[in-house]
């Protein structure tokens, strides 16, 4: 991938806490199924995979909400298990559903069986990532993503996704050497993955612990932070004379923010339960925070979206040797308006504009 230069890189500038003109923002889950757009994309293609799996599409569908709205980057239109899905576990999407797999890892020697899987099964993503990168033409950054290796054994042991995760919280308090073998395969295969969606173009890319606030403590620092850690010390940091930004971030983790910060991330997103004042007082601005307006908030109408956006802002403060991405504290809501989304978007560029003041 040839260098292009970024017209827009407030956000790569905000997660290395460098001085910003303003808050930028992106919204995981950006590229979905609140745009109509979107919808009519994923029907073309037949089903969630046909969408996922044809760069063309995913390019598309990637590309669909910077069309609409002026994010601050784009994130791969991808999904957490096609990782597994290349281990061949048989992913489908059932409707109404979700996600879940044909082959999950029960047995010993299921997880005997467990193998980083061979990268050409996952070309397509690469080969996806590089198309964004040509259509960005340089307009905003692009973002590469992951599951977090406990996240991704929470689907592969359980199937599908869960109200309780008894089979897999039974199987890490019951059988912790075969829990180990899953998780050690998931990090490398997880490292090999996130490289080569940076040798592909990404610009930055995030981790995904979707599920790390499921475990009990101590649990979540065994099983959860030791293997996202292993992931950020592996990753490419630098590709065409800049860094790569590395984004953790776990949903529910907030009691343990402090040593998610210190796992080597360039940021640490948070969900809307913490409070950002105290979260940039606790990580004492070693590392930038991503987040944290509460999804449910779009649904308020224009004026209390505003003041949301507002407050958020207000309680990380000035940006000083810290570093603040606007993001939700989770993914966007299906049935979000999508112009919520743009009060949002206005909102957070023209206050924040006004609030850090005007820097280079």
């Amino acid at each position: 991938m040839s260098a292009v230069a970024l017209q827009n890189d407030v956000f790569l500038r905000a997660l290395l806490r460098e001085p910003v003109p303003y808050t930028p923002v992106w919204l995981m889950r950006q590229a979905g199924r609140y745009l109509p757009e979107y919808n009519a994309t994923r029907s073309r293609a037949g089903s969630f995979l046909g969408l996922a799996q044809n760069p063309e599409y995913a390019t598309e569908v990637t590309l669909q909400p910077l069309a609409r709205f002026p994010l601050d980057a784009a994130i791969l239109f991808s999904d957490i298990l096609t990782v597994p899905h290349a281990m061949g576990l048989g992913l489908d999407f059932r409707a109404g559903e979700g996600p879940y797999f044909e082959r999950p890892v029960r047995t010993e020697a299921d997880v005997q069986a467990l193998a980083v899987p061979d990268l050409d099964r996952l070309r397509y993503v690469f080969d996806a990532v590089s198309l964004i990168r040509r259509e960005l033409g340089g307009r905003v950054p692009l973002i590469g993503f992951a599951g977090s290796p406990w996240t991704i054994a929470c689907y592969m042991v359980e199937g599908k996704g869960s109200d309780d995760y008894r089979l897999i919280k039974g199987m890490a308090y019951g059988r912790p050497d075969l829990m180990h073998r899953i998780l050690r395969v998931n990090a490398q295969a997880t490292i090999e993955y996130l490289n080569a969606q940076i040798a592909a173009g990404a610009q930055a890319v995030m981790v995904f612990d979707s599920w790390g606030g499921v475990l009990a403590d101590g649990l979540f620092q065994e099983y959860s932070l030791a293997y996202t850690r292993q992931v950020v010390a592996g990753l490419t940091r630098e590709r065409d004379g800049r860094p790569v930004p590395a984004i953790v971030f776990t949903k529910g983790g907030g009691m343990w923010l402090e040593q998610i910060a210190a796992c080597g991330a360039d940021a640490v997103g948070v969900d809307w339960t913490v409070n950002l004042a105290q979260a940039r007082r606790r990580v004492a601005d070693a590392v930038a925070l991503q987040g944290n307006l509460d999804p449910m908030s779009l649904f308020g109408g224009a004026a209390v979206v505003r003041a949301q956006a507002r407050r958020v802002i207000d309680d990380f403060g000035q940006v000083g040797q810290g570093g603040h991405v606007f993001n939700l504290g989770h993914g966007i809501s299906q049935f979000t308006p999508p112009d919520a989304v743009a009060e949002l978007v206005d909102e957070v560029h023209t206050y924040s504009r006004a609030f850090h003041g005007a820097l280079p």
